[in-house]
């Protein structure tokens, strides 16, 4: 079963969910998709045993064999390619590895060259398997390297994916293929308005979803209200405690300091089970 952690806003606990679940549950493969800000590893402290390099295809213009047609640069829709009298640009960071430009050019000037954009690592925490991607400082498109990411989950086991925060492509490319989302959020304006953006997201895409209510206490009943007038089940609620803080704040998911949250994060995981198979 493939099982996604995510949320609307930053911030909001989904790397906290995501990891005391997987360390509660045990024996589970842990994606930490969130490439531009993994931090999954920060509360595991895994043994790194391997890593690779990730790259992306961007276009290489052989300049003796282009005739500056332009066909190439009017067919690219990210304006990745610029053509002028006397020489073909290409901007790799706007490049989306489409190939287009390739098919398209009538000289077949064009050709393929690697970028490098980012690091997998792969890690070991006692039965917990871990992978996480580290996208390259200034490269802009993290989605490449999350589908990276995802190549390397092992279909016949439990996986949690961490997403990235927020709702669009990484958001989008981390929750596809998921038998189930769970939707973290907080009790304030700020949460709220961001959960519903993310479950008329999922709703589009059709992945079944409920909601971990993080930091329950502070804030209003609104949160609440949408979820009941919406027909969201709440499937866990973590208290805003002091204990719970200080404990993420040394790097420890708190559910090994506090049993009593690893039977609940195991609940979590059986209530998850159960609704994907109804």
């Amino acid at each position: 079963m493939i099982i996604c952690v995510a949320s609307g806003k930053g911030g909001t606990g989904k790397t906290s969910v995501a990891v005391n679940m997987a360390v509660s549950v045990g024996n589970v493969q842990l994606l930490d998709c969130d490439v531009e800000e993994p931090n999954s590893h920060l509360l595991l402290n895994p043994e790194i045993y391997k890593t690779e390099p990730v790259y992306s295809l961007i276009p290489l213009v052989n300049q003796q064999l282009c005739t500056h047609c332009e066909r190439c640069a009017k067919f690219c829709q990210y304006n990745a390619i610029f053509a002028t009298a006397e020489k073909t640009l290409v901007f790799p960071e706007l490049c989306h590895s489409c190939g287009g430009c390739a098919i398209i050019c009538p000289q077949k000037a064009i050709s393929w060259e690697k970028n490098h954009i980012g690091t997998l690592k792969f890690g070991k925490a006692g039965n917990l398997s871990l992978v996480y991607g580290e996208l390259e400082v200034s490269k802009p498109l993290s989605v490449p390297v999350i589908k990276a990411v995802k190549k390397q989950m092992v279909t016949n086991s439990t996986v949690i994916l961490d997403s990235p925060p927020g709702t669009s492509c990484p958001f989008v490319e981390t929750v596809s293929g998921s038998d189930f989302c769970i939707l973290v959020t907080e009790p304030t304006p700020f949460g709220l308005h961001d959960l519903k953006i993310a479950v008329e997201v999922l709703r589009k895409i059709a992945i079944p979803f409920g909601v971990v209510v993080n930091r329950s206490g502070v804030g209003d009943n609104t949160l609440y209200e949408y979820c009941k007038k919406e027909n969201i089940r709440i499937l866990m609620e973590i208290p805003y405690q002091r204990r719970i803080a200080e404990l993420y704040s040394k790097g420890v998911p708190f559910s090994l300091e506090m049993p009593e949250w690893e039977e609940k994060f195991q609940a979590l995981y059986d209530n998850v089970m159960e609704l994907v198979e109804k």
